[in-house]
């Protein structure tokens, strides 16, 4: 490839890029915003259900939840944001039942934009899909998704950037060739997000979007689950052709065939682990957990879920469970922590 092409390429599609962010945030305050919509964070985690109208998303709420949710045989029956809870090994987990989506739901088409405004703040995303309708309808919707900063199943890209007061764009790589950026594209794009001064680290050989995205700072990156609704309308040789969908979990709501899978690849994918409190001289509460997500479960994020005043009073913790040499085992607040695992926290004496 033409060295001038590529950094004219990446130019553009920095300008694309920008242009979008200016589409989904309009500048200035002077017009009337357009009305939004959300629920009350409730709980440990929050899941959302998005997918084209009459693809079921009402009666799976009512089914997981208990909570009503009108559901019909007519398009748009949902027109606004519906919220139910339900409870899965100790974890309470937020539901969301939002309008279904049309195509150009990201430039603001059928309220698409409030849509996956609130799609941005959930821990998972389900795409409940029709079984019996194409695939294509996935492809659509992934499309909505990514032209409103949401990266569904992806890590974020392993680029350091830190913006400097002088010395120029400079960039360098730990452990990798890049074989799809070189300076001249990597300064154009800097240029074209007005950066004139930058240190940039690479760790992995990123493309020109992957790049964009660091420099634009505002993705979301979200697991995933494609809920293959109404399989009973489906042969069983076309079930196994759709096996080959990654990510995917069929299921019938209907029936409620396969919800017991269903809950359970959702605890899977929100990736979360159990933390038990003992008090002094008790025994463990084991009837409500302490639900910190698997990365970076620390000692530290225990305390801070619990309270943010109780890392000034620490001292240390005891632990108990597979992250302990040995039961029970004295740590400090960076110790990492395991499913399962019971904690005593230890204050300071003042």
């Amino acid at each position: 490839k033409n060295k001038a092409t590529s950094a004219h390429l990446g130019m553009l599609k920095a300008k694309l890029a920008k242009l979008k962010r200016e589409l989904i945030t309009p500048k200035g305050g002077g017009g009337k915003t357009g009305e939004g919509f959300d629920a009350k964070k409730a709980g440990d985690a929050r899941v959302g259900l998005i997918g084209f109208p009459s693809v079921g998303k009402s009666t799976l709420m009512s089914k997981l939840t208990g909570t009503e949710s009108l559901a019909a045989s007519y398009h748009f029956t949902t027109l606004t944001c519906i919220p139910g809870t339900y409870h899965y090994k100790g974890c309470k987990i937020q539901l969301l039942d939002l309008p279904g989506i049309i195509e150009g739901a990201k430039d603001g088409k059928g309220r698409g934009r409030q849509v996956i405004g609130v799609a941005r703040t959930c821990n998972l995303i389900l795409i409940v899909l029709d079984a019996s309708q194409p695939m294509t309808h996935k492809l659509l919707i992934e499309h909505e998704l990514e032209g409103f900063g949401i990266r569904l199943n992806k890590q974020p890209p392993d680029i350091r950037f830190t913006k400097r007061n002088k010395g120029g764009i400079t960039y360098s790589t730990i452990g990798c060739k890049l074989t799809k950026l070189d300076q001249k594209t990597i300064t154009a794009i800097c240029r074209e997000y007005r950066v004139s001064n930058a240190e940039i680290c690479f760790k992995q050989d990123a493309s020109i979007d992957e790049f964009i995205d660091v420099v634009e700072g505002n993705r979301v990156y979200t697991p995933c689950i494609y809920v293959l609704n109404m399989i009973d309308k489906i042969t069983i040789e076309e079930l196994d052709l759709l096996s080959q969908v990654p990510h995917y979990m069929p299921i019938s709501g209907g029936h409620e065939w396969n919800f017991d899978l269903l809950r359970e690849k959702i605890w899977d994918y929100l990736d979360f682990i159990r933390i038990y409190t003992k008090p002094r001289g008790q025994i463990p509460d084991y009837s409500a957990p302490v639900v910190i997500p698997r990365k970076g479960a620390t000692v530290e994020k225990f305390c801070m879920r619990i309270h943010r005043g109780l890392l000034a009073q620490f001292k240390n913790a005891l632990v108990w469970g597979t992250s302990a040499k040995h039961n029970p085992q004295r740590v400090g607040k960076d110790h990492k922590l395991a499913d399962e695992d019971v904690v005593q926290i230890i204050k300071r004496i003042r």
